[in-house]
């Protein structure tokens, strides 16, 4: 018997199939000995269901067929799978123990036909996800009985890990998520709810180390490891996402979590849509942020698709433009110009099947920002403000061919582009030049001005102290006057920048990447095995070109005596300007060019045995990293000469310090449940040393300037790490190691749980060190470990190799016992009615450490140097210097529910659910180690103190009103935050009267609306 649509749910296909399911499954279960053809899609669980392909922009269907008695063969079944995603069918033929495989789908909605010799035919629907394999068995009985048509369960949980979730676009669409890839992230099940601009969330590891997907293509910065495009959501067919335990399988690296999401494809018939969203100011709550602004925003999207050539060749293509306007803007020295923020976003893809075996999928995204008004702070003039543009294109080709029934090929190319500009909203006049003084009558003129505050005289100071407190503060004053804001009381208060943005920035981003892979299934014995063998090459580069805007940085030192060993108490006023500002007759010296090469190969055995799978793999990869400046010398003890402007290979990790194997064991208990263990080792691939390193950072680096009391030049010098660095030798690469047991259970065909306990621990992390860090000692505040002292300098010769080609003085070495460790407990569930969908998950979880990747400088949502940070700079800032403990991403609860309803009159609502512990941090003082600059010197132990913890709820609500047949108009409410809480977050460090105060505030309660007509 087959169920009627209604003209609703044939408008809602996606939804009357979960509805469909629950309804025949349930039948299925009810009435087995009644059914002439029992159709059960299996389920479920990772463990359970059968692996899946490497291709990273499809799913796969595998099941087996059986006969009661044997009335039938179930060998040389024909299955054939059609849906309106895929222009041809995929066919394959039943093994003789009626097993057959599906592979390389685009994730859709499917009608699986099984047709027998005899000429009799069953059909079943099911939906196939993101990177899942859906299972679907089918039991024949003769018929004479009732013949149930079902479909399969849409709970579907099996990956290329252990820790896999997927999600349709029903659910993203339905869901309060926002419009950008960023804002999708938080649905993701046990990863901490975070309102970054830049760095990424924390989920057992460094926001840094996470994989972001679009169609296969890595989104990440090149050199930093954070998201930085934003593909619209409207966009986004399916996502997935493996937070651990992974196969072999994808050339999965990420120390972090990895997410994938493939595009929607055209069909058979038009489709179009046109939407627009917006949120003006008054449907937001005021801010706690400390700049108040009135920030309209709006979202034109609109899309099309269809055939272009019918059952062959299909096309997807859409606009998107989102625009903010920020008026009325105020900081503490009054109203700021306008801001104003425009994209342009272009996407088209080609789906083509020339044949029933071969599929072929381009997609090329463009996009261009303009920004104006941008980067004015609470505490800032209206004439810092930058400007920006943006320039995104990421093309992606992908292939599969189907070579035989257990065989297949597939490759993927990606490219990934991104140009950025920013240049200051004012320019200044000042040329800054060495030797030349600075105009003190006019600071706001000559740079970016960081206006001093009064300092306080500490208890028990001597004299000296006092004296040069007083000093400090006597000069300090006549400056707080003159460039200062009018606090509460009345006074005059420092603390605040004034002037010009300081920098003038081009930077331009590229990835290139190729992947092969063969698949194939081998039967020997009672055992199948399901081999995959593939290889990958990337290549990142990033061209830089850096100048400053007048001089740069100005910085009030106030002659505040010695700092460490450099005496600076003559020094009044630091500038820091590039280098690139000061250099060639036209102001600038040549770009700077990074690049760093990638090869992996993979391999990985799956194996089915009885209720046992058992996974085997390997992922061997080799990093090349290069620099610009130098060229090889054999006959010089560095092995280099002076080149400017020339690429060298700077360093290499070989192949065997790159052995990530992929281990674990799956045991089905009975049909709807399972136990899993696996262990997985990473060696995450982003690193930034392919700049910082670099040896042309000697002629385009930050260069220190140093003036007397009356503005006039003192001493100049290169920023502390900031040339060209050799490395250490024999340096284990970056490695987390990871061990992963669990359980899963369906429950009933609509309920659906898992859970399990997860350990990580990262080592072998690099940082740029001063050679001789290992030979400080005892110093105020801290003591070099005996064990450390031992082994001396990091390079032994650094002296000699410095004497043929310069550089610095800190080199890239291994943090010395540099580990991070975490636990985690999760508990999910998935519960599926038949208009209800519910995803609640508790993850416990502690992360601590003595490395903190998401906390290496003042400002951490931001593209901060991987490898090259304040960490290690010297005492206080050292491993053994507190900073072992909780790391920052450390929220020990984090619980979180979706759920969607479908109510009778064509309404959708759908809820978001988050409460999770507040961030670890650490308290900061430089005067304990006999420094005045406290930037990530711990003052105590780290993590000793934690951040309040968060919670909040967003709402949506869409209604569907159909015009005439195929003409749908759309209302949607979107009600982010509904309670208001603003909780506060990234909390101040340093000593003084803003200690311990946030930083940035979640957002405020606000409304979007949007209105809608599809065909």
């Amino acid at each position: 018997m087959k169920k009627e649509l209604t003209p609703f749910e044939a408008r809602s296909a996606g939804r009357y199939l979960a509805q469909s399911i629950r309804r025949a499954v349930r039948q299925s279960w009810q009435h087995r000995s009644t059914c002439a053809a029992v159709i059960f899609a299996g389920t479920v669980a990772a463990g359970i269901s059968a692996p899946v392909q490497a291709q990273q922009t499809t799913g796969s269907i595998k099941g087996t067929v059986s006969a009661v008695n044997g009335v039938v063969s179930v060998s040389g079944v024909s299955v054939e799978a059609t849906s309106n995603v895929m222009p041809k069918p995929r066919t394959a033929t039943t093994k003789t123990d009626g097993s057959f495989t599906l592979p390389f789908l685009l994730p859709g909605d499917y009608d699986v036909k099984f047709t027998f010799a005899d000429g009799s035919v069953r059909t079943l629907k099911t939906r196939v996800l993101l990177d899942q394999s859906a299972v679907v068995n089918l039991v024949y009985e003769p018929a004479n009985t009732e013949v149930i048509e079902i479909v399969g369960s849409p709970i579907i949980q099996e990956g290329d890990s252990s820790l896999t979730n997927s999600f349709s676009q029903e659910l993203i669409a339905a869901m309060p998520i926002g419009q950008t890839y960023r804002d999708m992230l938080k649905i993701l099940p046990g990863i901490e709810y975070s309102e970054n601009s830049v760095l990424g969330p924390s989920a057992g590891g460094s926001g840094v180390d996470n994989s972001y997907g679009f169609d296969g293509v890595d989104l990440s910065l090149p050199m930093f490891g954070n998201l930085s495009s934003e593909p619209s959501t409207h966009d986004i067919a399916y996502v997935s996402v493996d937070r651990g335990g992974a196969k072999a399988i994808g050339f999965n690296r990420s120390g972090g979590f990895a997410v994938n999401s493939v595009s929607k494809s055209g069909t058979n018939e038009f489709h179009g849509n046109v939407e627009y969203r917006i949120q003006n100011a008054d449907f937001s709550a005021t801010p706690k942020s400390g700049v108040i602004q009135d920030t309209d925003r709006t979202w034109i999207i609109t899309s099309l698709s269809g055939p272009l050539i019918e059952d062959e060749l299909f096309f997807y293509a859409s606009y998107y433009r989102p625009e903010v306007d920020g008026t009325n803007k105020v900081t503490v020295y009054g109203p700021a110009k306008k801001y104003n923020s425009t994209r342009d976003e272009f996407f088209g893809k080609l789906t083509w099947a020339p044949n029933d075996d071969l599929l072929i999928n381009l997609s090329q995204r463009v996009s261009n920002r303009e920004i104006e008004g941008a980067s004015i702070g609470e505490f800032e003039t209206d004439s810092v403000s930058l400007g920006s543009s943006a320039d995104l294109s990421i093309l992606s080709l992908d292939g599969s061919y189907l070579l035989s029934d257990t065989s297949s090929f597939t490759f993927k190319y990606g490219m990934y582009q991104e140009d950025t500009a920013s240049r200051p909203d004012v320019m200044l006049s000042a040329v800054p030049s060495i030797g030349g003084s600075l105009d003190l009558n006019n600071l706001d003129q000559m740079g970016y001005f960081g206006v001093p505050s009064l300092r306080d005289i500490p208890a028990g100071a001597d004299a000296d102290t006092i004296a040069a407190i007083n000093a400090y503060n006597a000069a300090a004053l006549p400056l707080i006057q003159a460039y200062g804001y009018v606090g509460d009381s009345g006074e005059m208060m420092g603390g605040t920048g004034v002037g010009a943005y300081p920098t003038i920035n081009n930077q331009d981003f590229e990835r290139e990447s190729l992947e092969l892979a063969y698949d194939t299934e081998l039967e020997l014995g009672d055992m199948t095995h399901f081999l995959h063998f593939g290889f990958k090459w990337s290549e990142i580069m990033e061209d830089l070109a850096r100048l400053s805007n007048g001089w740069g940085t100005i910085s009030y030192v106030g002659g505040l005596g010695a700092e460490g060993d450099n005496d600076v108490s003559d020094v009044y006023y630091q500038v820091a300007v590039e280098q690139m500002s000061l250099v060639g007759e036209d102001g600038t010296v040549p770009t700077i060019k990074s690049f760093a090469e990638s090869y992996s190969f993979e391999i990985n055995d799956e194996i089915e045995h009885g209720d046992f799978t058992y996974n085997i793999g390997v992922l061997v990869s080799k990093d090349i990293l290069y620099g610009q400046g130098l060229k090889k010398n054999s006959s010089n003890v560095s092995g280099y000469e002076l080149a400017p402007g020339e690429k060298y290979e700077m360093y290499e990790v070989d192949w065997k310090d790159m052995i990530q194997p992929r281990l674990g064991v799956t045991w089905d208990y009975d049909a709807s449940g399972s136990v899993f263990a696996n262990y997985a080792s990473y060696n995450p691939e982003a690193s930034s040393l392919a700049r910082a390193a670099s040896w042309d950072r000697n002629s385009r680096r930050t260069i220190l300037v140093n003036f007397d009391e009356n503005g006039d030049y003192l001493s100049a010098g290169g920023a502390a790490g900031s040339s060209g660095k050799f490395f250490a030798d024999n340096m284990k690469p970056r490695r987390i190691d990871e061990l992963t047991v669990g359980a899963t259970k369906l429950v009933t065909p609509e309920l659906f749980l898992r859970t399990h306990l997860r350990y990580r621990y990262g080592s072998h992390f690099w940082e740029d060190m001063p050679n001789d860090a290992r030979l400080y000692g005892d110093y105020t505040g801290g003591s070099v470990p005996d064990n450390i002292a031992a082994k001396g300098l990091y390079i032994p010769n650094l002296a000699d190799m410095r004497a043929e080609v310069g550089g610095s003085s800190y080199v890239i070495a291994e943090v010395d016992g540099g580990q991070t460790k975490y636990y985690e407990w999760s508990m999910e569930a998935e519960y599926n009615a038949d208009n209800l969908y519910v995803n609640a998950s508790y993850t416990w979880s502690h992360y601590y450490g003595n490395f903190d990747q998401d906390n290496t400088t003042a400002g951490n949502d931001a593209n901060t140097f991987i490898g090259s940070s304040f960490y290690g700079d010297g005492p206080g800032r050292m491993v053994w210097d507190n900073r072992y403990g909780k790391l920052i991403g450390d929220k020990p609860h984090k619980f979180k529910v979706l759920s969607t309803y479908t109510f009778p009159w064509e309404g959708v609502a759908g809820a978001y659910f988050i409460f999770q512990s507040g961030e670890a941090w650490t308290a900061w003082d430089g005067a304990l180690y006999g420094y005045s600059s406290s930037t990530s010197r711990y003052a105590e132990p780290a993590g000793s103190r934690r951040g309040a913890s968060h919670w909040q709820m967003d709402l949506s609500y869409t209604q569907n009103y159909e015009f005439m047949d195929g003409l749908v108009g759309r209302f949607r409410a979107d009600l982010f935050n509904v309670f208001d809480k603003q909780t506060g977050y990234s909390y101040d460090p340093y000593p003084g009267d803003n200690f311990g105060s946030p930083r940035s505030y979640y957002n405020p309660r606000r409304i979007q609306l949007s209105v809608g007509l599809s065909f």
